[in-house]
């Protein structure tokens, strides 16, 4: 799978798209673009993909030779310094696994999360608790704080996400709610947790249980899907990597196809939504 540059926003993106857009109405080539840039041609490439950091100086260059308008140049740049400010997810960043250093723009930006977890509940519906006892396991060699840390930037991932009205459409398997973790009045809170965001009605969760059919996504690592609806951003997959704090990301098309259409079939055979209640509460 294709990895994830971790300087890539989605502002960056669609800042670059519309450099793209400008250069193509002015009738220039990038040939052209890298010649008022005194650069070669790979360079405007790299910055109309957005694989390269924005440069003020090199983005005012190439606005002035698309002949934008000095009003319009004025409020590219400030969009553009708007896009170099640090994330909201900046204090955490010593604590933070490389793909979410990678993807956490995009998970901000992301209008619906599908998700799939085989056999905890899933981190973006986790309550504090869960969360730090699930760390204390799988994560026993990081030191307190950075574990403290790391529930603390779980916490406000859920806040922010929240605040903006993003969707996740859980798929997890019945295992999660019958593994003791924390002991029972962690598992007793994180109950209600879960029936509380069903309940507020951003959250859809299906629960396969125990005794149900075999689906596709049974033995398969956990995974989550992110739909940005901005066209310059693609759908996004990561997947588990296997070791704690590794994964794979990719942003190809027939791949993240792919795991939509295994998600699609998983929910299929899962139970409807309605029917997580009864086995929450």
């Amino acid at each position: 799978m294709s990895r994830e540059r971790s300087g890539s926003t989605v502002a960056h993106r669609v800042l670059a798209n519309r450099l793209k857009t400008l250069r193509e109405g002015a009738g220039l080539s990038r040939s052209q673009a890298a010649d008022a840039l005194g650069a070669h041609q790979a360079t405007v490439r790299r910055i109309e993909s957005a694989t390269t950091s924005l440069d003020e100086g090199q983005v005012q260059t190439l606005l002035r030779a698309y002949g934008t308008a000095p009003a319009e140049i004025d409020e590219f740049l400030k969009d553009l310094a708007t896009a170099n400010l640090p994330g909201w997810w900046h204090p955490w960043r010593a604590v933070m696994e490389p793909w979410q250093q990678a993807l956490m723009g995009v998970e901000s930006a992301a209008g619906l999360i599908r998700i799939w977890e085989p056999a905890v509940v899933p981190t973006l519906l986790r309550t504090p608790a869960y969360a730090r006892a699930v760390d204390d396991i799988r994560r026993s060699h990081l030191p307190r704080q950075d574990r403290e840390a790391r529930t603390e930037l779980t916490r406000e991932r859920q806040r922010r996400l929240r605040q903006a009205h993003t969707r996740i459409w859980a798929l997890m398997s019945a295992a999660a709610l019958l593994t003791p973790v924390g002991g029972p009045r962690v598992m007793a809170e994180q109950r209600r947790a879960l029936a509380a965001a069903v309940r507020r009605g951003d959250v859809t969760l299906q629960i396969h249980p125990l005794d149900g059919p075999l689906h596709v996504l049974a033995g398969q690592p956990a995974l989550m899907l992110y739909r940005v609806d901005v066209p310059e951003i693609p759908d996004h997959v990561v997947r588990d990597g296997g070791l704690p704090g590794t994964a794979e990301i990719s942003n190809e098309a027939a791949t993240v196809t792919s795991y939509h259409m295994l998600f699609d079939h998983a929910c299929l055979v899962a139970p409807h939504p309605d029917t997580s209640m009864e086995l929450l509460t």
